[in-house]
């Protein structure tokens, strides 16, 4: 093959892949700003066929772009054939805040994202996902056990999945060496000894799921976050839920998150119907 011939294939499957990625703006009277999306298709996409949803929701103090910063997922959509949607999440632990109106994304994402992503996208109803890390593996488990109709099952990766002030203060100093965690969550829900938080923790929406469908929780061995994590196992195990639960070395970091997310997709694909 000669030089000229390489570089004009090379110059068409980058711009096939160009044509599979997307980006959204939106505007909704949920959020006070507009929310940025990216969507991936493979590079396959037609109109003449539906395709299995994965959304992938980012961790705290990151954005939309954060997925595609820790893995390559055009590589992800043409390998499993799926369409991949990372919305922002901004710091609002993808909950509708009582107190901030600017800041219901609860809302926003099933009353906008997802007629939108239905209105656009050719979508396999009977398959989609829902996955994340950190805060983003929080929101996964949130919408799947809240809106268990919608999806076909779940994924969270080093999950904040317990909405505790000490444990999240603890883990914010951690982090960032300050109390922005807290700080952002009080802004949200209140102070949290006037109001329940706990409500809010994947473990007690877990004793309210009616469903006997099955998810998917990894965590990192070296992760603070992973004892909340075998916590939830344990809890689900007592309630008879099937739960996956995969753990192996690693901290809460993009090169744990960029191995366990391949995991997330094979389950997926295992769960086909």
């Amino acid at each position: 093959m000669n030089r000229t011939l390489s570089i004009l294939i090379g110059l068409l499957l980058t711009s096939l892949s160009l044509q599979a990625q997307e980006k959204w703006i939106l505007k909704s009277e949920y959020l006070s700003q507009p929310d940025t999306v990216l969507v991936f298709k493979p590079d396959t996409y037609n109109d003449q066929k539906q395709y299995p949803l994965v959304y992938l929701l980012h961790g705290y103090s990151e954005n939309y772009k954060q997925w595609s910063q820790t893995t390559d997922l055009q590589r992800l959509a043409n390998q499993y054939g799926m369409v991949i949607v990372t919305p922002d999440g901004f710091v609002s632990w993808y909950v509708n805040s009582p107190i901030d109106k600017g800041s219901r994304m609860e809302n926003f994402f099933f009353k906008v994202l997802v007629p939108k992503v239905h209105h656009m996208l050719n979508i396999d109803d009977k398959n989609i996902f829902i996955s994340g890390l950190s805060m983003g593996g929080y929101g996964a488990l949130r919408y799947f056990l809240l809106h268990n109709d919608y999806f076909n099952t779940a994924g969270s990766t080093s999950g904040g999945l317990n909405v505790d002030f000490e444990d999240l203060k603890k883990t914010s100093l951690t982090f960032f060496n300050n109390t922005r965690v807290t700080d952002d969550l009080t802004r949200l829900l209140g102070n949290y000894l006037e109001n329940d938080w706990n409500e809010y923790s994947i473990s007690e929406i877990l004793k309210r799921y009616k469903s006997k469908n099955d998810f998917l929780i990894d965590c990192g061995t070296e992760d603070i976050l992973y004892p909340v994590t075998v916590e939830l196992k344990t809890l689900a195990d007592s309630l008879k839920i099937p739960v996956t639960f995969i753990t192996q070395s690693g901290d809460h970091n993009t090169e744990y998150w960029s191995k366990s997310i391949e995991h997330h997709f094979v389950f997926f694909k295992q769960h086909l119907k």
